[in-house]
């Protein structure tokens, strides 16, 4: 059984090779931190039943995946895009100093490293190879999530859609380590999941629209 393999489908079906194996990766086990980790991180109950697994999805959807993770992907993407290496490596670092992923930097610098370095081939691609030297030189921590972002720019792939996959997947991978533990049929998790990842289309909306103009105050 297993909940974060939607499929990739929606994102680029004609992906293969290194490509296809980084956007596999997404919500695998070692691109996530335990779920007694994570728990902890979010001063949530210890996953034991059903009802704490739901509010630990939901917990971890509200105050990591959607704030932080999902923002971080498209501004990465915006600045690979813009071959913003400064910018890029700036957002790296203020990812790192965000108390509220301290729990998550092992597993996704560890995750984030190895999938850049899977880009390493795009050698006309000058951002990726420096961001790639920064990361090894130990002046960026690699964040999957930043990696993830420039990897959808990298190869033109539509941004709305690799953001779903992304939160489909992450949220997959925590509900599939306790899918075993917990000894979940397939049709409670089939429902855990699609009421767990019902926001998240909202999500990447709101996201993804422009932002409106607002006039500046003049200061009297």
């Amino acid at each position: 059984m297993t909940f974060n393999a939607c499929s990739n489908e929606i994102l680029a079906p004609e992906l293969t090779g290194e490509a296809r194996e980084l956007i596999e990766q997404l919500g695998a086990p070692e691109a996530l931190p335990t779920l007694a980790l994570a728990t902890a991180a979010l001063t949530l109950d210890a996953v034991r039943d059903v009802p704490t697994l739901r509010r630990f999805l939901a917990g971890y959807r509200a105050q990591i995946l959607v704030p932080i993770e999902l923002p971080a992907i498209l501004a990465a993407h915006g600045h690979a895009c813009r071959g913003e290496l400064r910018e890029l490596l700036a957002l790296d670092r203020a990812l790192g100093a965000d108390a509220r992923l301290r729990e998550f930097r092992a597993a996704s610098a560890a995750v984030g490293r190895r999938q850049l370095s899977k880009l390493r081939p795009l050698r006309d691609q000058r951002l990726v190879q420096r961001y790639l030297r920064a990361v090894e030189a130990g002046e960026a921590h690699g964040w999957h999530t930043l990696v993830f972002g420039v990897f959808l720019s990298q190869y033109s792939l539509p941004l709305r859609q690799g953001l779903l996959l992304y939160g489909q997947r992450t949220l997959g991978g925590f509900l599939d380590s306790a899918a075993a533990t917990l000894r979940l049929s397939q049709v409670t998790g089939d429902e855990i999941f699609a009421e767990t990842t019902e926001p998240l289309a909202d999500a990447v909306n709101g996201l993804l629209e422009p932002l409106p103009l607002v006039p500046l105050a003049v200061a009297r």
